[in-house]
C-alpha cells in the first residue's frame, strides 16, 4: 500500500504548492480526436458498402451468399471501430493540453480518460448521425444488398406472402384428379377456395384445425374434384402436412433470426467496449509520444 508521503515524494510537486485552478480536461483535443473518429467512420462505412455491393450481384452464380456478405458486414463494422477509434483516442492524446506539474501517474490516468471522452463523443455523435442524415445513405445501400442476394425470397418479405401462400393452399385441395378430363360437378371454385381460405386462417389463429372443420374440408375437396373420400382424405392430409411444414421453416427462419440478432447485438456491445480499451490506449500512447518530443525539443 503506497502511503500519501511515498506519493508527494515521487512527485513532482513542491511542497507548498497551490492546486492549478485550471481544468485539466482539454475539451478541444477531446472534440477534435471525436470529429476525426466520425470522420473516418463515415467514410470507411461508405467504403464497406462499396465493397459489400461488389460481392452481390442479380446472377445466383456470381453472387457470394447472404451468409458471406452477412459475416463481411459485421466484421468490416467491427475493423472501423477499431481503427475509428484508435485514431481519435492517439489524436486527443497528441493535442491535449500539456501539464506541469502533475505525477507521471496522474499524467497516464488523464490521457486514458481524453481517449475515452474522444471515443464516447464520436459514438454519441455517430449515433445520433445514423439516426438522420447518414441513416439514408446506410438504409440505401442494405436495402441494395438485400434486394439482390435474397432476390429469391423476396416474396416471403412483402405483406401479401401470407395471401398468396392461402390460395395456393387452397387451390391446391381443388385441384380436379383428371386436369385434362374435368368434373361435372367441378364448376367455379372461386366459392369453395373462398371458404377453405376462411378455415385455414381460422385454424392459424386458433394454432389447430377442429375435427369438424377437417372432415368438412374432406367432404368438400371429394365434392369439387371428384376424388373418392379417401383419395380426398389423403389429399387433405398431405396438403395440411405441407402447411404444417411451411409453418415449421418460417418459425425456423424467425428462431434463426433472433438468434442472429441477439449475437450481433452482444457482439457489438464487445466491440464498442473493445474500442474504447483502444481509444484509451491511443491517447496514452499519443500523450506519452507529445511528452516525448517536448522534452528533445528542450533538451535541443
Amino acid at each position: 500500500m503506497i502511503s500519501t508521503t511515498e506519493v508527494l515524494e515521487n512527485s513532482t510537486l513542491v511542497e507548498g504548492s497551490v492546486e492549478s485552478s485550471a481544468s485539466a480536461v482539454s475539451w478541444g483535443a477531446i472534440l477534435a480526436g471525436a470529429f476525426a473518429a466520425a470522420a473516418l467512420t463515415l467514410m470507411l462505412l461508405l467504403v464497406g458498402a462499396g465493397l459489400g455491393l461488389t460481392l452481390v450481384s442479380p446472377w445466383p452464380s456470381e453472387s457470394a451468399s447472404l451468409t458471406t456478405v452477412s459475416i463481411f458486414g459485421f466484421a468490416w463494422l467491427v475493423f472501423v471501430q477499431w481503427i475509428s477509434a484508435g485514431a481519435g483516442g492517439y489524436i486527443a492524446g497528441r493535442l491535449r493540453t500539456k501539464w506541469v506539474g502533475v505525477h507521471s501517474d496522474e499524467i497516464y490516468f488523464r490521457d486514458t480518460a481524453h481517449g475515452f471522452m474522444a471515443w464516447a463523443a464520436a459514438t454519441l455523435l455517430m449515433a445520433a448521425l445514423l439516426g438522420s442524415t447518414v441513416s439514408s445513405i446506410v438504409s440505401a445501400g442494405t436495402q441494395a444488398t438485400t434486394a439482390v442476394a435474397g432476390a429469391a425470397a423476396s416474396a416471403a418479405a412483402t405483406d401479401t406472402a401470407t395471401d398468396v401462400a392461402t390460395t395456393y393452399f387452397s387451390n391446391a385441395f381443388l385441384r380436379p384428379a383428371n386436369p385434362t378430363t374435368p368434373v361435372a360437378n367441378v364448376g367455379t371454385n372461386e366459392a369453395a377456395a373462398a371458404e377453405i381460405t376462411n378455415i385455414l386462417v381460422s385454424s392459424a389463429a386458433k394454432g389447430d384445425m377442429t375435427a369438424d372443420d377437417r372432415d368438412y374440408l374432406n367432404r368438400l375437396v371429394a365434392a369439387r374434384t371428384g376424388l373418392s373420400e379417401a383419395d380426398a382424405k389423403a389429399r387433405v392430409d398431405a396438403v395440411m402436412t405441407q402447411i404444417d411444414d411451411a409453418r415449421k421453416a418460417a418459425a425456423k427462419a424467425a428462431e434463426k433470426a433472433r438468434k442472429a440478432s441477439a449475437t450481433s447485438a452482444l457482439l457489438g456491445a464487445l466491440s464498442l467496449f473493445i474500442g474504447a480499451l483502444i481509444a484509451s490506449a491511443s491517447a496514452a500512447l499519443g500523450g506519452m509520444r507529445r511528452d516525448a518530443y517536448d522534452a528533445l525539443m528542450l533538451k535541443s
